[in-house]
């Protein structure tokens, strides 16, 4: 009879152990499911292009902005309605509404296609052509899309976010 009983309670013991390690594995490959949806989202999340759209009554051409607190900083001022002058041989310009912060922004180098901002005057600048880089202009993003119509910008633009 006590041999009996040591059995059963042995029995019991072992279908509980069995029981909670099955729980534990399940909830361990819950959240590790959980965790890898969540790594899912993030890269996501950081994998999102801020793409910019400018147009006028002739053209339009999409910007794709890097992830510099400039870009940012313009990509938050949109939509956007401004002026754009020629400037030089190379390039469109505008004023965005408030100044940029180019801290943490590259330097632009390059040629046609690039968006970027000069700091000492304010300006963000449509390079249509070569140009020659410097400690003051700092890229804000490439060009994507209608590099042939930059040079042709005139008048009021508009800038908005491009999906």
């Amino acid at each position: 009879m006590i041999i009996k009983k040591i059995g059963i309670i042995a029995l019991a013991l072992l279908m509980i152990v069995s029981v909670a390690g099955c729980a534990s594995q399940n909830n361990s490959d819950d959240s590790g499911s959980a965790r890898q949806i969540e790594e899912s989202k993030q890269i996501d999340e950081t994998d999102d292009k801020k793409m910019i759209r400018i147009s006028s009554e002739d053209a339009y051409i999409i910007y794709e902005l890097n992830d510099s607190t400039a870009a940012r900083q313009l990509y938050d001022q949109l939509p956007l309605l401004v002026e754009v002058d020629d400037f030089s041989t190379n390039e469109k310009i505008f004023y965005p509404m408030e100044e940029l912060d180019p801290e943490d922004t590259p330097l632009a180098a390059g040629g046609i296609g690039v968006l970027a901002y000069y700091a000492p005057w304010g300006d963000v600048v449509l390079f249509y052509d070569s140009f020659s880089g410097n400690d003051s202009l700092f890229q804000l993003g490439t060009i994507v899309e209608g590099e042939e119509d930059i040079y042709r910008l005139s008048g009021t633009i508009e800038l908005k976010v491009y999906e």
